[in-house]
């Protein structure tokens, strides 16, 4: 239902810390017409190749400097992912993913106040890492 809005066209690549690359990143809309807080997150999935990265590998972010894995966001009610702006994704994977192409899928499901079920959407695209 949400398909469009999930995984932000260009923004899959490697990232960085202490001068290391630490994992990958991507973003994405959300998958609701207004904004949520983190804990209404239901799940996100990642897939690279058909291989499902871990959740406990996963964290999100609304402003890319306070960072939460999962299990922390379920409790996380003071940061608010607003409608038009992205999620950062980051999967947590020494190295990262290799150069060249990849099939990446990202799965975000969100739980609102008066929809029993939650909101999911898909995208798989082809990204190149250079």
């Amino acid at each position: 239902m949400f398909d469009n809005n999930v995984f932000i066209e260009g923004s899959c690549k490697n990232f960085s810390e202490d001068g290391k690359v630490s994992g990958y990143e991507m973003t994405t809309n959300i998958t609701y017409y207004r904004g949520i807080p983190l804990s209404m997150v239901e799940y996100i999935h990642v897939d690279v190749d058909g291989e499902r990265a871990s959740d406990e590998d996963i964290r999100i972010s609304v402003d890319q400097n306070d960072w939460f894995s999962m299990k922390e966001a379920e409790t996380v009610t003071t940061y608010k992912w607003e409608y038009g702006d992205p999620l950062y994704i980051r999967v947590l994977k020494d190295g990262g993913l290799s150069k060249g192409q990849h099939k990446v899928a990202l799965t975000v499901a969100t739980r609102t106040a008066y929809i029993p079920v939650p909101l999911e959407g898909i995208k798989e695209r082809e990204v190149v890492i250079d």
